[in-house]
């Protein structure tokens, strides 16, 4: 009989599915009109004692698609210079390539079927997203197309708030105002916040949730 600890996987966890935390800066609320700006995304993975953890930020700088609207006031609010050069941006479908690329890589070294889009309201960021996906043609887009993990509705269960800040506030995690609504920023601010909520949710995934899976049951069934 092997006495080994179990090894828990993050597809196992997740139904199969990778999440990735998306943050998005736009130019604007409407995803088919207003330019995509920045996406940072963070790629989750889960520690031997089944910790899950932040393991690899990726981010681009994006420049705007032809005709796309900006916003003045949306630019008053994430601070980004369109026309600085050390933006050093990229193209959409570049922008999407570079930031899909480890996220297809971690997909297939973890075992899962898919990604799953992680955000703080996240059919915003999903919705960017989807558009530039479309806008470009991109074919090899390795997000669920609809289903989401919403952290605005996981820190209003757990937590009674639902802005990022006072969900991050109320769980004793660190915020800084300054350097909010930076794509980077906001994106791993939202896995610690996501990681604390699922961390602490696994008593509860213990006793209602399917087992983990040791290292000699994944060999047998080929995990």
């Amino acid at each position: 009989m092997d006495s080994s600890p179990p090894k828990y996987k993050i597809g196992h966890r997740f139904r199969g599915f990778l999440p990735v935390v998306v943050d998005v800066e736009t130019g604007g609320f409407n995803a088919q009109t207003d330019a995509l700006l920045e996406i940072a995304a963070v790629i989750l993975g889960i520690e031997e004692d089944g910790s899950l953890v932040r393991r690899q930020t990726v981010f681009a700088h994006v420049v705007p698609f032809e005709g796309a609207n900006i916003e003045k006031a949306a630019l008053e609010v994430n601070g980004i210079k369109i026309d600085n050069p050390l933006r050093l941006a990229l193209a959409e479908r570049e922008a999407l390539d570079h930031v899909f690329r480890p996220i297809r890589k971690a997909v297939s070294e973890n075992g899962c079927k898919r990604a799953v889009l992680v955000g703080h309201n996240a059919h915003f960021d999903l919705g960017f997203v989807n558009a530039a996906v479309a806008r470009t043609g991109y074919k090899r887009n390795p997000f669920h197309p609809f289903s989401v993990f919403d952290t605005a509705t996981l820190a209003g269960a757990a937590l009674g708030q639902t802005v990022l800040a006072r969900a991050l506030q109320a769980c004793g995690l660190s915020h800084d105002a300054a350097a909010a609504h930076s794509a980077i920023y906001d994106a791993e601010q939202t896995a610690d916040l996501f990681c604390l909520l699922v961390n602490r949710m696994r008593p509860l995934f213990a006793e209602f949730g399917a087992p983990a899976v040791t290292e000699s049951e994944g060999s047998a069934n080929g995990a």
